[in-house]
């Protein structure tokens, strides 16, 4: 979704060795009774993989691997068929419109609830954390203090505004945005997937608005006000783990939905600035996580 390939790729080699930390573990997986973790390439979902790997070692796990990366979602549901995944962390909404494109569920709850009656035989959604990655409209101060507070707020503005966002903005949410509240931007321009090059038009002025991710570090560093979607236009995107039914025990199970009850908003995004800006270990900043959360057993 949006880490820099530099971060990414270090975090992989970072993975990969392990470093010497007391969560790393397992082999090479796939044998019966092993727990295999996917993960997508953004340093978010290695993040995540690392953290339900610390909890389930901690459960008694013996044989735990993460391998990333594990390709798109169409990828990724056919691993955990065949059960040579066992767990993904996933985001409920794109979940959801992967299995139901044409749900109109917009809502934490809603989303949870049609994914969970939506989902094929053979998979099953633990708890979802009440932590969300999911699309943002951010702008400068300068027009947030102008009274841009909203979405309901662009309405009529939208007409003199340029927004900034990824290549399939246009198809997604050009008509819905429309006809939710009335905006119809001077112009939608490709910048990337709440990238670098999104940041810099929007710093720059050559776009006034953008959508940017709610765990995002660039909008606390740069100043920039995420807009209130105030009739839910973006659907809920909660952490999730997506499992392979039948691959975990039921103390296994328990110990991921204690990752995602205590895993909020705030503390992802810290987590993403802890690898893709402070480039620490992956593996340190899931222990640290567990740690911080009693979500480890005393050393």
């Amino acid at each position: 979704m949006k880490r820099t390939v530099a971060a990414l790729c270090a975090g992989i080699a970072l993975l990969a060795t392990g470093c010497g930390n007391p969560l790393a573990g397992g082999g090479e997986g796939g044998a019966t009774g092993d727990i295999i973790i996917g993960a997508s390439d953004v340093g978010e979902s290695l993040l995540l993989a690392q953290i339900y790997a610390g909890a389930l070692r901690n459960a008694g796990a013996e044989d735990v691997t993460v391998r990333p990366p594990v390709g798109s979602r169409e990828v990724v549901v056919k691993a955990l068929q065949d059960k040579s995944l066992s767990v993904v962390p996933d985001y409920s909404g794109n979940l959801l419109r992967y299995f139901d494109k044409d749900t109109q569920a917009t809502t934490s709850q809603d989303v949870y609830a049609q994914l969970k009656q939506k989902l094929p035989s053979g998979f099953e959604v633990l708890d979802q954390a009440p932590a969300e990655d999911k699309d943002l409209l951010v702008v400068r101060k300068e027009l947030a203090d102008s009274g841009v507070q909203t979405f309901s707020d662009l309405g009529e503005r939208c007409k003199e505004l340029v927004l900034g966002g990824p290549g399939q903005w246009s198809s997604r949410w050009k008509e819905k945005i429309k006809t939710l509240y009335g905006c119809e931007f001077a112009e939608i321009r490709t910048t990337d997937t709440g990238g670098p090059v999104t940041v810099a038009a929007l710093k720059s002025g050559a776009i006034q608005v953008a959508d940017l991710f709610s765990t995002s570090s660039t909008i606390a560093a740069n100043g920039f006000v995420p807009l209130v979607d105030d009739k839910n236009m973006f659907p809920a995107q909660n952490i999730v783990p997506l499992v392979a039914k039948g691959t975990l025990s039921p103390r296994e199970t328990e110990a991921l939905n204690r990752v995602s009850a205590a895993l909020t908003t705030d503390q992802l995004t810290e987590l993403n600035v802890q690898f893709s800006e402070e480039k620490r270990n992956p593996l340190d900043v899931a222990e640290e996580f567990l740690r911080r959360n009693n979500l480890l057993a005393p050393s």
